[in-house]
């Protein structure tokens, strides 16, 4: 497992829990999957891979899924998803270019309709606008990139899946990138159960955090279990 430090490891029910998508829909993504006759590629492929026939995903993985989501929820099917990610690639030289900050700032050169003609004569479609409705790309990514700190190279390493406030951060380099509190690098999930069994002071001092740490796992592991019964 030692291959897995820094990476985050995540099934698609975990990676389900915190994106608010069911994991079915995770696998289909990542494993590909038909419809009737017709087959459809995976969207990208995963960092991780247990030779298990199991469907993982790293915390890029998990980036990138958060993104394609929101394209996906705004109507643009999973095929120009795809489309978008094998441009941007070519583009850009990354494999999961979608959560990267640079795609943020560059992704403009991706919205416009590209229209070859081959050798044949015949036209092409590399990439039609990717919407086909007047968003703004800011509009859309902004909101979900202001929750993501990302390295030098602009490639995404902590999320802070309810904002910087409530200091649970997910971190591929602790705990294999589950929720945690930032300070302690306790999981969310043990200081949720700590504070209902025994309540929040004395989970508090069991762990050595502060209440208002307890306090914050249990509103974001209440939130996590809200979601996903719905």
């Amino acid at each position: 497992m030692s291959e897995l430090i820094g990476l985050g490891l995540y099934t698609p029910a975990e990676a389900g829990r915190l994106l608010h998508v069911p994991p079915s829909k995770i696998s289909r993504w990542l494993r590909g999957h038909h419809i009737g006759a017709q087959p459809y590629e995976p969207l990208w492929t995963p960092q991780v891979n247990l030779d298990d026939g199991r469907i993982y995903l790293g915390f890029r993985d998990l980036m990138e899924a958060r993104i394609a989501n929101e394209f996906i929820s705004l109507g643009v099917s999973p095929q120009r998803v795809r489309a978008a990610i094998e441009l941007a690639s070519e583009i850009m030289g990354e494999n999961r270019p979608l959560s990267t900050a640079r795609f943020r700032t560059d992704g403009r050169d991706i919205f416009f309709q590209v229209v070859e003609i081959d050798e044949s004569g015949n036209q092409r479609e590399r990439l039609l606008n990717l919407f086909r409705r007047q968003y703004e790309f800011r509009q859309i990514i902004e909101p979900l990139l202001k929750t993501v700190e990302f390295d030098d190279q602009g490639i995404p390493s902590l999320w802070w899946p309810q904002g910087r406030r409530a200091n649970i951060v997910v971190d591929p380099a602790r705990s294999f990138g589950q929720p945690i509190d930032a300070a302690s690098s306790v999981p969310t999930t043990i200081l949720a159960v700590a504070g209902r069994r025994d309540g929040i002071a004395a989970a508090a001092r069991a762990y050595d955090v502060s209440a208002a740490s307890v306090r914050h796992a249990i509103r974001f592991e209440a939130t996590m279990e809200q979601q996903a019964a719905e």
